[in-house]
């Protein structure tokens, strides 16, 4: 059974930083492309990032939302079956329930492509 378990959420102030981490259990997840999303209260679940992995020619290609680019740099440690999202210059408006997902098939922007969500992790950035 695949379970996906995001940690690393929590309070921050503007200008500083969170690291998330989405370990993957159930089977090996090295060659699949993985995504992290976000939903803030009221608005719709949007991408975040997203990163290929070995199965797509060229593995660990990462792609990122405008709205985070330059802050945001998403990782993989395939040995741990872990996928990370580091946070840098935070702002309140990135504050939201972030997810990770299992990329299925399709266009990595979409909520669509991915077939295994994780629960969330909160985080909240305060001016």
């Amino acid at each position: 059974q695949v379970q996906l378990v995001e940690s690393g959420g929590g309070l921050v102030q503007a200008g500083g930083s969170l690291r998330l981490s989405c370990a993957a259990s159930g089977r090996t997840f090295s060659s699949d492309s993985m995504g992290w999303f976000r939903q803030a209260p009221g608005k719709e679940r949007e991408f975040v990032s997203a990163i290929s992995g070995s199965i797509s020619g060229s593995g660990g290609s990462t792609y990122y939302a405008n709205s985070v680019k330059g802050r945001f740099t998403i990782s993989r440690d395939n040995a741990k079956n872990t996928v990370y999202l580091q946070m840098n210059s935070l702002k309140p408006e990135d504050t939201a329930v972030y997810y990770c997902a299992v990329h299925y098939r399709g266009s990595y922007y979409l909520l669509s492509a991915y077939n295994y969500w994780g629960q969330g992790t909160q985080v909240t950035v305060s001016s």
